[in-house]
């Protein structure tokens, strides 16, 4: 004989409409924790380091116009804005790199917790302590290393 689940305990149907929360449900980072604004970091960092790489190749090509070109696209960068740009771009760099190898240390099975029983409500159990380190650590040297640009951009001699 089957026992009734109390609906509290089991998953929402398939179909259910009424457990759709949207595009603001899909980008709450309250709703996942650290891993989902880990994840989404790591793929907002990757674009903006396509787009100022190809902004760089762009930039770079301007030497082959003549010296005064490149000159003038070198102005551009040489502003507080510009500085501000290369601000981001270093945070995304170091973010970007040290958050890809915790990723690879967890790919690889390191860091990660002990399997366990997929109750409901779902609860990662592989972000321990050791995951949450490596997003912290991740960010930590990242806003260290926009302190030591800034120091270095906005420093003076």
């Amino acid at each position: 004989m089957e026992k009734a689940s109390s609906p509290s305990s089991s998953p929402p149907a398939a179909g259910d409409r009424n457990n759709r929360e949207g595009i603001i449900g899909w980008l709450n980072p309250g709703r996942y924790g650290w891993e989902r604004v880990a994840y989404w970091l790591q793929r907002l960092t990757g674009v903006g380091l396509l787009a100022y790489f190809i902004g760089h190749i762009y930039e770079t090509s301007n030497l082959t116009q003549g010296f005064d070109a490149w000159n003038t696209m070198l102005e551009l960068t040489q502003t507080p804005m510009g500085h501000m740009i290369l601000l981001l771009v270093i945070g995304m760099s170091t973010f970007h790199s040290a958050n890809g190898i915790r990723l690879v240390f967890t790919h690889g099975g390191k860091g990660v917790g002990s399997p366990g029983r997929p109750d409901y409500p779902y609860d990662a159990a592989s972000l321990n302590y050791r995951q949450k380190s490596g997003i912290w650590i991740a960010l930590i040297l990242a806003a260290v290393a926009m302190l030591y640009g800034a120091s270095v951009l906005f420093g003076g001699e």
